[in-house]
């Protein structure tokens, strides 16, 4: 059988082989990441891990800011379009997204006492954040390059160096130390900021070229426009820490981060199915297979389904295992914020849809809509009812979301496929509803172990008895 394995492997092409391998270290970073989370939360204050996530909060946002991401936008255009010279167009974005961190950290030291008290930081981590966005870049392009080059080998050992290091280095700072939510930022930010050094010095060697007046104005007028996208989707997921922090205190926003991460785990398996769905997606779309995608879609909505509803069940002992017991509350947050990652993925079915015929305008718009609705409900309902209720408000705001998707993509139908219903949108509203009634009524009885038993109990002798089934499904989608 392993035989078989191997050399079913070796046939694959280059794509398939870094697909595969790209996947496997994406899931053990993030496993990792939520592995330690029962380290540090223990090994940290309430109030010490609470700073850590509003600097991670920060970063996250000041990075679109500082960097446009360029990494994620125009850099696989660049890579086609400047072909024979890719290591210029490299080293000039590396140049590019260095000069606009530095106009940012004038800005933040003109203003040093206005922008400390907007962010809750102290000056000294604000300046590691400044050091932080200068060299990261560098890795995130030189990773780009290597999967655009589906060279994954070297990406691969990099990746599971930095995550094992970071955690290592963190627990012996932070026993090494009274200021421990300090020595945990600090701990991440050096093993970043010493293996991204390296990137930076490597880019701008090869490419010899910091400043190039045409490259800098295509990767502007490309990246510029999508700076509401990128940085709705960074406030969707960040704005909720930032906010409690504000309204609540730095205890609440550690709280909140613990049940935000477990909530969020199934995004890995998200990621995953993505990967298949999506190009699977675009075949059928092209040999207009619409009733396949219909099919597929209902299978893989309960799938995820099922298991956020599994995941739900288990919150207080998943809280249990994540942290001590100043966390408990924590449990409250997991069935919203769960229900939340079924209408990422239920969004990101509608949007394939616009990215094939290509109208990302809809995709902007429906990002602010969700961004900014979250920002406004987290300012009045934070204060009124507490840091909870952030979680509700990021559901609301997913199923906006979807929401807006579904009509954008309504209307990308009727313009390029004479208005096919792709999705069963009955089906989908039904089946959206069950899922946050049934999460709700499982919050009702966290008291009582047996009847949350009894309830996963059934998900998983109906996916027993469903197994064939489901594996029919899966191969399908595999086979594209």
């Amino acid at each position: 059988m392993i035989n078989k394995i191997f050399k079913r492997y070796t046939a694959f092409p280059p794509a398939v082989k870094a697909a595969i391998w790209f996947t496997i270290a994406s899931f053990f970073q993030k496993g990792i990441s939520f592995i330690t989370v029962p380290i540090f939360t223990r090994l940290l204050s309430v109030e010490q891990y609470g700073q850590v996530v509003v600097f991670q909060s920060w970063l996250s946002i000041i990075t679109i800011f500082a960097t446009l991401s360029l990494w994620a936008g125009v850099f696989n255009n660049g890579m086609v379009k400047y072909e024979n010279d890719r290591e210029t167009f490299i080293s000039a974005l590396q140049g590019l997204s260095t000069t606009l961190t530095a106009v940012c950290l004038i800005i933040y030291l003109l203003f040093l006492d206005f922008w400390n008290s907007i962010f809750g930081l102290p000056t000294f981590l604000v300046l590691v954040m400044f050091t932080q966005l200068i060299v990261a870049p560098a890795l995130s392009y030189w990773s780009a390059k290597q999967r655009f080059d589906y060279q994954y080998k070297k990406l691969i050992i990099i990746t599971l160096a930095m995550s094992i290091a970071s955690p290592l280095f963190g627990v012996f700072a932070v026993l090494a130390t009274e200021d421990k939510g300090v020595a945990r930022i600090l701990s991440v930010a050096l093993v970043q900021i010493g293996v991204c050094s390296v990137f930076y010095i490597y880019n701008a060697t090869k490419g010899k070229q910091f400043f190039h007046r045409n490259y800098w104005k295509y990767a502007l007028g490309f990246n510029l426009p999508l700076i509401p996208h990128y940085l709705s989707g960074v406030v969707l997921n960040q704005s909720d820490k930032i906010m409690i922090d504000q309204f609540s205190g730095t205890d609440k926003a550690g709280i909140y981060s613990v049940a935000y991460s477990a909530a969020m785990l199934l995004t890995i398996l998200i990621t995953s199915v993505n990967s298949s769905f999506t190009p699977w997606t675009y075949k059928k779309l092209k040999n207009k297979c619409y009733s396949e995608i219909e099919d597929i879609s209902k299978f893989l909505l309960a799938l995820i389904g099922g298991l956020i509803l599994i995941l739900v069940a288990f919150a207080p002992e998943i809280v249990g295992v994540l942290a001590p017991v100043e966390y408990y509350e924590a449990i409250w947050v997991i069935p919203p914020i769960a229900v939340s990652v079924f209408f990422i993925f239920l969004y990101s079915m509608f949007a394939n849809i616009e990215f094939y015929f290509e109208e990302n305008k809809f995709i902007m718009v429906a990002s602010i809509i969700g961004a900014g609705l979250n920002i406004l409900l987290n300012f009045f309902l934070i204060p009124i009812f507490g840091y909870i209720a952030a979680g509700f408000t990021t559901l609301f705001c997913y199923i906006v979301f979807s929401f807006s998707h579904y009509i954008f993509m309504r209307k990308v139908c009727k313009k390029h496929i004479n208005g096919e219903k792709i999705y069963n949108f009955g089906f989908i509203v039904v089946f959206s509803l069950g899922m946050i009634l049934t999460s709700m009524l499982l919050m009702t009885v966290y008291s009582y172990v047996v009847i949350r038993y009894l309830v996963i109990l059934i998900i998983f002798l109906t996916a027993v008895i469903c197994r064939k089934h489901i594996g029919s499904k899966i191969k399908q989608i595999r086979e594209k």
